[in-house]
């Protein structure tokens, strides 16, 4: 039998129990057909990137699954025909992880890598630490406001 990993997305509108049934169903539906299923995850309610089906939330659900490749197509096309179901994707891996998956790890921002504290985000800015008020204007703004100042005196004067 071969090895696989497979997502599922629900309807946001139905509940956590009922994703639950789903997850039943579709164990129940490979074990049937000669397969099992490991580790369940339950990754919960989340925000879809883009809408799909006009759903702009989705229940995300993991099952690692050991099954023939017969078995896995029946589950398909049954969460194909299903209306709870928006989207799936089933990958074959080489091997299962025995670890919680990326999305069931708990992020902490203040231990990730080992970077600590960030300090200030804006930066350093070169505006806030000079003083102006002794800096001399450049020559050419000085040229200009001279030669602004005499075509302002030729239109008075006219």
């Amino acid at each position: 039998m071969s090895l696989y990993e497979h997502v599922f997305l629900a309807r946001q509108d139905i509940s956590a129990q009922q994703v639950e049934g789903l997850v039943d169903t579709y164990r129940a539906l490979l074990e049937e057909n000669g397969g099992k299923v490991g580790k369940t995850e339950y990754w919960g309610l989340k925000s879809l990137a883009y809408k799909i089906k006009k759903n702009r939330k989705a229940h995300y659900t993991l099952m690692n699954i050991d099954a023939p490749h017969e078995a896995v197509a029946e589950m398909e096309r049954q969460m194909g025909l299903s209306t709870d179901v928006i989207r799936f994707l089933t990958l074959k891996v080489d091997e299962h992880e025995t670890e919680p998956s990326a999305m069931m790890r708990r992020s902490d921002r203040d231990d990730r890598d080992g970077r600590g504290d960030r300090g200030d985000r804006r930066g350093p800015r070169r505006d806030r630490d000079r003083d102006h008020s002794s800096r001399e204007p450049r020559a050419e703004t000085v040229q200009s406001k001279e030669s602004a100042g005499a075509e302002d005196a030729e239109e008075n004067s006219e």
